[in-house]
């Protein structure tokens, strides 16, 4: 079962084929990796057993398997294995995180500290939070989608709890000094760290040991695993951090989150992680390369573009543009065979703009205009010129209506925003 040092690279037609488009939202989601597919396979029918059945061999073998995965998980980020707690997904391992925290906070701890920029799952769950009297600090960014971590350590007292900044934005790609929050964090207070770094595992370092991280939340479909299963990473040792669990009923996972486990998702999620941190290096150069590509390809040819979020201090995979004088969704319209994003696909019920991209200070209409690019590991230089071209017809089409009617600006059910 053990991987090439090497992410296979289909080689996709030439062209979409018909009902398909060329997929350039790996924010929301990633294909599974054929490796990883072959590895879950035997665990939903021959190696069938439950991984809290202690008495038979089926059991043992289901067992064996995921102390595999939480091997691999954990060597992937710098933890050791028993800190490795699996879940259903990022969401759950934030709300963990969170509720877990709060609950478990003494001596009159109330402060929770969070960026604007989080993923819902993280503002959602301070929001539920502060309506039951805790103290939540939002710190905003600055133009460039960045956190300033003297803010952060601003915002912090002795009664916080918990600080939640994420890694990397799901939708602007920006990069937090986590490190140095951490380290400015820690010098304060005793409060926990929380990140999540669902969009940073596989396309950057993440070492929880050496940077101080308490708690990290992880998502196997963002990085070429399944859907349905995530990680929370929970440090053990200087300090022990300690959680209350929001699920009941059994006690698994070191009694932080009962229910029976995903077994082949959490075998498919071990060696995706295991992949993504041996081709990382690779991986970088190459999708990096050719997203800059389809950048000058776009300002080369467009005028009225600005990028969002830190020029360099991003995701290599990550590009978010606002295209003056052009409505996102209705561009989105006139694309189909291009699948990108809007937004979030955590907020894909809500029509309104970007709450990452209004936090960095810009207007509504800059706002409304943003497009997401993500490019996966099987994304081609091929697919990136041809997603260059029709994107570049699709905005000169659009710019050239404006001229005349004033192209409706409706926000209907073609929104396709996606997004963790």
């Amino acid at each position: 079962m053990t991987p090439s040092s090497s992410p296979p690279h289909a080689t996709p037609p030439q062209s979409p084929p018909p009902g398909r488009s060329i997929y350039l939202d790996a924010h929301a989601t990633t294909p599974v990796d054929p490796r990883v597919l072959e590895a879950m396979l035997p665990y939903f029918s021959e190696k069938f057993g439950n991984a809290a059945s202690r008495t038979h061999a089926y059991g043992w073998e289901a067992a064996d398997a995921v102390d595999e995965a939480r091997e691999r998980a954990a060597a992937a980020i710098g933890a050791e294995p028993k800190e490795i707690i699996w879940t259903s997904g990022a969401t759950e391992s934030d709300n963990l995180a969170l509720l877990g925290a709060a609950e478990m906070a003494k001596d009159g701890r109330d402060g929770l500290v969070v960026s604007s920029i989080e993923h819902q799952a993280v503002l959602d769950c301070a929001a539920h939070l502060g309506r039951k009297g805790i103290r939540v600090t939002i710190v905003g960014v600055g133009a460039d989608g960045i956190v300033d971590p003297e803010e952060v350590a601003k915002a912090v007292d002795e009664r916080t709890f918990l600080v939640s900044i994420m890694t990397a934005n799901n939708e602007i790609g920006t990069l937090q000094p986590i490190d140095e929050i951490v380290r400015r964090v820690k010098a304060r207070s005793s409060a926990l760290v929380h990140t999540d770094a669902v969009q940073a595992i596989g396309r950057i370092p993440v070492e929880v040991a050496a940077s101080g991280i308490d708690l990290l939340s992880l998502s196997a479909h963002k990085v070429y695993g399944p859907k349905g299963v995530g990680a929370l990473y929970v440090r053990r040792r200087r300090p022990t951090v300690r959680l209350a669990p929001i699920l009941h009923g059994g006690g698994h996972e070191r009694g932080l989150r009962s229910g029976t486990l995903n077994v082949p998702g959490v075998v498919g999620f071990g060696l995706a992680l295991e992949i993504a941190a041996q081709g990382r290096d690779a991986e970088v150069g190459r999708t990096r390369e050719l997203r800059d590509h389809l950048r000058a390809r776009l300002e080369g040819a467009l005028d009225g573009i600005v990028i969002n979020g830190h020029p360099t201090t991003r995701l290599p995979n990550n590009l978010n543009i606002s295209f003056a004088r052009i409505d996102a969704e209705e561009l989105l319209r006139e694309m189909p065979e291009i699948a990108v994003s809007t937004g979030a696909a955590c907020s894909s019920a809500s029509l309104e703009p970007s709450h990452v991209i209004r936090a960095l200070g810009v207007g509504e209409a800059r706002a409304q205009s943003s497009i997401r690019f993500g490019l996966t590991r099987f994304t081609t230089r091929e697919e990136i010129d041809l997603a260059a071209d029709r994107v570049i017809a699709a905005v000169q089409k659009l710019r050239a209506e404006v001229s005349s009617p004033t192209p409706s600006l409706s926000r209907e059910s073609a929104h396709r925003s996606t997004n963790s």
